[in-house]
């Protein structure tokens, strides 16, 4: 990359937005390595001029009625030019290549000084939750980066340095780079917080910190060079103040989305394509997906590419169907990114997923109920038990993320809002909803597994037995027996046996309604030998499993496996198709994700399985016909280490 030569300079001055998306189009559909820096450099000056209006080296193009945030932009070339070749003249000038090696890999050593020169060229000043601070342009005008900012700068960096194997790896709330071969090497580069600074040049993946939400357990964003466009683009913010967005940005930064998103640049970027589905939302396309299209495909790509590790896509849609008033959706969506969070630890690093849900719990549900309560839509979901399963299964969730944190996520700012809500519930809706303990479905199922380990071992001994005594017949020769027939048992030896009288034993009435039922239904031998499928080949699986008392199959299932029938995958698989190894505790993450989804009972009747040891004790209170609030709210703030004897309470 030798410079600007190859960008087509008939579209300067850039004056709208149709000369800044083609230049874009030709970066991105012309060049098989599109340049980060000048696009950034170029996102950012419009971006900075429209909403900023601070720019020492743009000139206003006001018409009549239009304000200074709202006006037309003008960028001259001299001027872009002039900033690229002062970024690159910063990124060589300081790293000496011949230090390093010949390698075409970047190393840990380059990817450190790299993010150093960008680190000490920034001013002092903490940065945190500051707009307009994300673009390249910010580092060049004002030495001024937030946390995403620079670690694009970093891949920039990188790009002007030849190195074309160091990428952005994106969490919902973070960023780090991904180099070396095949991308097999992690590093931080930015901050997340005050005080990470010494964490540059630290490989991810050290500590407990790795398995936590900031670094989405091993599932990031793995951007190739179109998604780093991408991301730079999805960053833009149009916000001019608190209250007042500035709408040229916001158009400039849709028109962009769209045409990466042509490209299929957001296919594997949820976050990219909820941001995509709020500018619809604001200001629909005519001909393109809606916004509602965009969230679900925001949740697809997570289920498909992430292992369903993201949260934010299911808050994205849950939001959107808060604002149109589809409230027992938007109950859902919040309980599935719920689900999400019961993978993770809660940790200080995650105030911003806090803050999200502490808003969603005590401020959105509340006025949910509050809309139900009178009006036209009175009563719609407080006579609705799936609406009630799926408030459970939202604290649920959040009560699972804080188990094994050092930090306690629920004070009684979080049980107040809780109990009002629950109270808004008739007693004959929450006694509609059947809900099971994870703990007793855990039991009940390694029970049944033993069970079955031992109808499988006696069989094995039996015919192990047969053969022996089939051998040592044999062995006796013509001469001893020339029938070579066996004795067959009486049938009061056989009346024995079924009874368990022979051996002094009882069998479990499992394995005699499976007997009894034999003479009617085939038994299925993988469901014998292996415990797998259903216990007969052939009819419904409810007169399969009629005439066998407490025989849910269902429960027994691979830790890959969801109730739905979707997949877990038992390792993390990046959006690369490369495979990660994960814990042993993250497997049983998953298996807890098993159970957790809403189900129905035979009769329709909506059934939970909660997991978390608060939820767990309050399953009787919350299916009391007398709610006693004083216990919940007690049981709720307790820490997860000492839960509180509720009996006590309630005497």
């Amino acid at each position: 990359m030798a410079g600007l030569e190859r960008v087509n300079r008939q579209l300067f001055p850039l004056r709208d937005i149709s000369a800044v998306a083609e230049l874009f189009r030709d970066e991105i559909e012309k060049s098989p390595d599109p340049d980060l820096s000048l696009l950034s450099i170029v996102v950012g000056a419009v971006e900075n001029s429209l909403t900023c209006n601070r720019s020492p080296v743009l000139r206003e193009v006001q018409g009549e009625g239009e304000d200074a945030a709202g006006g037309d932009f003008e960028i001259e070339f001299h001027i872009v030019d002039a900033l690229y070749s002062k970024f690159r003249s910063t990124i060589l000038g300081s790293v000496d290549l011949s230090c390093y090696g010949d390698s075409k890999f970047a190393t840990r050593e380059l990817v450190k000084k790299v993010s150093d020169v960008i680190w000490n060229s920034l001013s002092r000043s903490y940065y945190k939750d500051r707009a307009h601070l994300q673009s390249i342009y910010s580092y060049l005008t004002g030495n001024k980066l937030d946390c995403f900012g620079v670690a694009l700068a970093v891949v920039a960096g990188c790009q002007v340095l030849g190195f074309n194997d160091v990428h952005l790896a994106l969490s919902e709330d973070h960023a780090w780079v991904v180099f070396g071969e095949n991308g097999a090497e992690t590093s931080e580069v930015t901050w997340h917080g005050k005080g990470n600074e010494d964490k540059r040049g630290q490989p991810i993946g050290t500590g407990v910190g790795s398995l936590s939400w900031l670094y989405v357990n091993g599932q990031p964003v793995v951007c190739d060079r179109y998604m780093e466009v991408a991301s730079l683009v999805s960053s833009v913010n149009p916000s001019f103040n608190m209250t007042t967005d500035i709408k040229e940005v916001a158009d400039i930064q849709q028109q962009l989305m769209w045409l990466l998103y042509d490209q299929g640049h957001l296919e594997k970027y949820p976050m990219a394509l909820g941001n995509l589905g709020d500018l619809e939302e604001i200001n629909p396309t005519p001909g393109r997906p809606s916004c509602q299209e965009l969230f679900s495909q925001a949740v697809d790509a997570s289920r498909k590419y992430y292992s369903n590790k993201h949260v934010y896509p299911y808050t994205y849609q849950g939001g959107y169907f808060f604002r149109h008033k589809m409230y027992k959706e938007a109950l859902e969506s919040w309980a599935n990114a719920a689900d999400v969070l019961r993978e993770y630890n809660y940790s200080r690093d995650d105030e911003e997923l806090y803050k999200e849900l502490m808003e969603i719990a005590n401020e959105l549900i509340p006025h949910i109920m509050k809309a139900v309560g009178s009006g036209i839509d009175a009563h719609s979901i407080l006579k609705d038990p799936e609406c009630f399963a799926h408030l459970l299964r939202l604290y649920d969730g959040i009560c699972q993320w804080e188990e094994g944190s050092v930090t306690p996520v629920l004070h009684i700012g979080w049980a107040k809002p809780l109990v009002n809500t629950i109270a808004k519930f008739d007693a004959s809706v929450r006694a509609q909803l059947v809900i099971d303990l994870q703990d007793e479905q855990e039991e009940e199922a390694s029970s049944m597994k033993e069970e079955r380990v031992s109808v499988k071992s006696g069989s094995e001994e039996s015919s192990s037995g047969e053969r022996k005594s089939e051998e040592q017949t044999n062995d006796r020769g013509d001469s001893l027996n020339n029938n070579n027939y066996s004795k067959t048992p009486d049938a009061d030896s056989t009346s024995n046996l079924r009874n368990g009288a022979g051996n002094g034993t009882v069998l479990h009435p499992s394995i005699e309604a499976l007997t009894a039922a034999c003479s009617e239904k085939i038994l299925n031998p993988d469901f014998l030998l292996q415990g797998d499928g259903e216990p007969f080949v052939a009819g419904s699986r409810d007169d399969l499993t009629a005439d066998v008392p407490e025989l849910d199959t269902g429960l027994i299932k691979s830790a890959g496996q969801k109730s739905n029938g979707s997949l877990v995958a038992s390792s993390s698989t990046a959006g690369d198709g490369s495979l990660h190894p994960i814990k042993a505790d993250q497997r049983v993450a998953a298996v807890v994700n098993i159970v957790t989804s809403l189900s129905h009972t035979d009769d329709g009747r909506p059934k939970l399985i909660l997991s978390s040891r608060k939820m767990c004790g309050l399953k009787d209170l919350l299916l009391s016909e007398k709610l006693n609030t004083q216990a919940i709210s007690l049981q709720l703030t307790a820490q997860s280490q000492g839960i509180i004897d509720l009996d006590v309470v309630m005497d």
